[in-house]
This record gives structure tokens, sequence and C-alpha cells, in this order.
């Protein structure tokens, strides 16, 4: 499955805000994190949360686009 992330770091805590649409009516999950936007550590942040909501390992969680932007875009592999 592949989402689309709007990635709010800094924030005062982790949090799965929920589904909303943009302009274009496409689905984008709107996530926040405690971590800050530096050397990867909000990205690694965002994928121990999808992970955990998503109840799936962090292995199965790519990053496919947009590493240093707010919008990302994520590969879930879901089992079967």
């Amino acid at each position: 499955m592949r989402i689309i992330v709007h990635l709010t770091p800094k924030a005062s805590q982790n949090k799965v805000e929920g589904w909303t649409e943009d302009v274009k009516g496409e689905k984008i999950l709107r996530v926040k994190v405690t971590a800050v936007p530096e050397s990867g550590k909000a990205n690694d942040a965002l994928i121990k949360l999808l992970s955990a909501f998503f109840k799936v390992p962090k292995s199965k969680i790519s990053l496919i686009r947009g590493a240093t932007s707010r919008v990302k875009h994520l590969d879930i592999q879901e089992d079967g």
C-alpha cells in the first residue's frame, strides 16, 4: 500500500492525527513527531510511529520520496 504523509517535526507529542484530502483530492495522513528534522531523525520517528499504527514491522515500511520534505510518500508492505 502506498500512502502520502504530511509530517510535522518538533511537535509536542508523537501523534497520528488522521486522514485529510489535498486540493487534488488525494488522501494524506497527517502525523506529528517530537524528533528534529536532522540526520533523518524525524523520518526514523515517523517509520517507528507508523509501524505501531499499522501494526507492521518497521522493515516493511519504505520511504519512497520526500526524505527532506514534510510531504512524504511511503510504501507499506502488507503480509500475505
